[in-house]
């Protein structure tokens, strides 16, 4: 099989890690997360290279400069980028590549990757749902919880552009939904080694 990229977004509170965490208890042997860098500082319990790639605002500013992000975004007065040579070696390597990312960095993926992507948007059946979740988290201050409720009404503009929508009400709803996309994609001609198979197919094997 090639390997394709599985683009995840959505507001912030939506669900989309606790997904995610189901998808590769799941699949683990065939995936690869993509995991971000950032100038932000690490929240409670985050690791280094494990969640997140914790760098400074120099580092990052000096990877743009060397091309080094397939995507790259500004958020919250932070940045956040995805390693274009880790991607392409996972592909490669006919991983399915997990991306977590905004929908700004879901506009220059798509770009740069468009036939190589599917992807899917998450979100809550309601603004008042979301919000409700993120006060239940209990990580933003007042300022910043508003920031993330207007970031996610902005968001919200973009979902046409996405080829899948689910509405996390309901998590083992949710997670059916998406593994069934992760799943319908590993079986779609484009990603197969169709020579291979041919030769394959007239030799008996």
């Amino acid at each position: 099989m090639k390997g394709f990229i599985l683009v995840i977004s959505g507001p912030s509170g939506a669900g989309k890690s606790t997904l995610l965490k189901k998808l590769f208890k799941e699949f683990n042997d065939e995936l690869y997360f993509s995991i971000s860098s950032t100038t932000r500082k690490p929240r409670e319990g985050e690791i280094h290279s494990k969640h997140y790639y914790f760098i400074s605002k120099d580092e990052f500013e000096q990877g743009i400069k060397e091309d080094y992000f397939l995507e790259w975004a500004k958020v919250h007065e932070n940045y956040y980028g995805t390693s274009l040579k880790n991607t392409i070696d996972a592909l490669e390597n006919g991983k399915i590549v997990i991306f977590d990312i905004d929908v700004q960095g879901f506009s220059i993926v798509k770009k740069k990757l468009a036939d190589k992507i599917v992807s899917v948007f998450i979100t809550t059946k309601n603004k008042e749902e979301l919000k409700q979740r993120l006060i239940k988290r209990n990580t933003d201050t007042i300022n910043a919880l508003q920031k993330r409720l207007e970031n996610a009404s902005e968001e919200m503009k973009w979902i046409e552009n996405y080829d899948y929508l689910i509405i996390n009400d309901d998590l083992e709803d949710s997670y059916e939904k998406l593994r069934t996309i992760l799943k319908a994609q590993k079986i779609k001609v484009q990603n197969q080694n169709l020579n291979q198979f041919q030769i394959n197919w007239s030799k008996g094997d």
